[in-house]
């Protein structure tokens, strides 16, 4: 079997660590469960890009348990966890992915998943989609079809068919509400936060937290950044969202402003270059700089390096620029995903929906794809229900169903106040 680790010595740890994350993975385990009896994915070769950490992992096996055959690589340079990685090599799915490698790497890795000629890809970014598309068409007559994970992802992927140049039917699975509801806010919201914490040690409370977008993603940083004390400031583009996070209760103002007052900043937005050279140049001594989105451009780090008359690093993925004013901006795990670089990610709980809906719609998929044409699709809202049931059942919790008059009621136009 052909992979790239850093060393399948460390599977053991990677084996105990996806065994912990599984713990509160109940719905992919059920649906794990189905896909050893039913076989939903036989034959199946799928190449994924994904962040390799132990949820996907998990990922991983439920979609081997249902007859796939998964080859998967890092969807972010620095998002692997080496010891996940040799897990899944030693349970026989060619991984290809190593923390911290460069660029090159990187894209030889995508190159190598698709040498597998997958019939299916599943997407962190679109990065394995767009190689597919650009470097290797050959391949796209044996695609069935793909899933995509984030909102990056689906902007790009969206673009694409909108050019029509998107060859094969792609679910966004990032736009289920079991996703992006739980996943994009408090999955962010608290796996960030500890991503910045852990990179710095530096007390959150009294402290002003500037976020870049407010999004989904925005919305879960900024209420875990208030709940630990921070003041908190929002930058938007949008006027709806704007009003939004001050009807939520928190400042609202360009970043040219909240550059002179913010302790902590970090972008969320899915955009290039949001912050630039000419708010480094207005931020205080000591200020920390982060970036929670998929890519590493919201950030302009080029800028900062340009403005700097010296770079130290002072802690693990913490590198300070000395500008010529002399105060010391701190750029985080390289203006790279923050939460994945000096962190582990989104708690397993919440990825236990967000994979569920990959695997769903993976299968979903096969079975329609005579119907499905080469755009981008939400996911069906079904899938979306079950998941959200499962994890209800999970959890113990029950609701309400509707009486016969209840429906009755809904669907009528007749009655009205009695």
């Amino acid at each position: 079997m052909d992979f790239d680790i850093k060393d399948i010595n460390l599977a053991k740890s990677g084996h105990n660590r996806i065994a912990w994350a599984n713990q509160t993975m109940p719905v992919l385990n059920i649906i794990k469960e189905r896909f050893e009896k039913e076989k939903p994915l036989k034959g199946i070769r799928l190449g994924a890009c994904l962040h390799v950490t132990t949820e996907t992992a998990s990922l991983m096996l439920t979609l081997k348990a249902g007859g796939a055959e998964p080859f998967l690589c890092a969807s972010n340079p620095l998002s692997t966890q080496d010891d996940v990685a040799a897990a899944l090599v030693d349970s026989g799915i060619p991984t290809f992915s190593i923390k911290g490698e460069d660029n090159d790497v990187y894209y030889k890795h995508i190159s190598q998943v698709l040498d597998a000629r997958p019939a299916m890809t599943m997407d962190d970014g679109a990065d394995l989609v767009s190689i597919l598309h650009k470097d290797r068409r050959e391949l796209l007559p044996g695609i069935k079809g793909g899933t995509e994970e984030t909102t990056t992802g689906v902007i790009r992927l969206k673009a694409m068919a909108n050019d029509n140049v998107l060859e094969y039917p792609i679910v966004a699975v990032n736009d289920a509400m079991t996703k992006h509801f739980f996943d994009n806010r408090y999955g962010t919201g608290q796996s960030t936060l500890d991503g910045i914490i852990r990179a710095t040690n530096r007390l959150i409370a009294g402290s002003t937290f500037v976020i870049a977008g407010y999004g989904w993603c925005g919305r879960g940083l900024a209420m875990r950044a208030s709940g630990m004390g921070a003041n908190v400031i929002i930058t938007e583009i949008d006027p709806l969202k704007a009003l939004e996070a001050v009807m939520d209760g928190y400042r609202v103002m360009p970043m040219e402003d909240a550059a002179k007052i913010g302790n902590f900043f970090c972008t969320l937005t899915g955009d290039i270059n949001v912050i630039r050279k000419e708010h480094f140049q207005l931020m205080q001594d000591g200020a920390i700089v982060s970036n929670s989105g998929h890519f590493n451009v919201e950030i302009d780090t080029k800028g900062l390096e340009n403005i700097a008359v010296s770079q130290r690093e002072m802690r693990p993925f913490v590198v300070e620029h000395v500008l010529k004013n002399g105060h010391r901006i701190n750029l985080l795990a390289e203006g790279r995903l923050v939460n994945l670089a000096s962190a582990e990610g989104h708690p397993s709980s919440v990825m236990d929906m967000s994979f569920a809906n990959q695997a769903l719609c993976a299968e979903y998929i096969l079975k329609e794809v005579n119907r499905l044409k080469k755009d981008v699709y939400g996911v069906p809202q079904e899938i979306d229900m079950e998941i959200a049931r499962l994890k209800l059942d999970s959890m113990g919790i029950k609701v309400d169903v509707l009486t016969d008059e209840q429906k009755h009621y809904l669907s009528s136009w007749e009655m009205g106040t009695t």
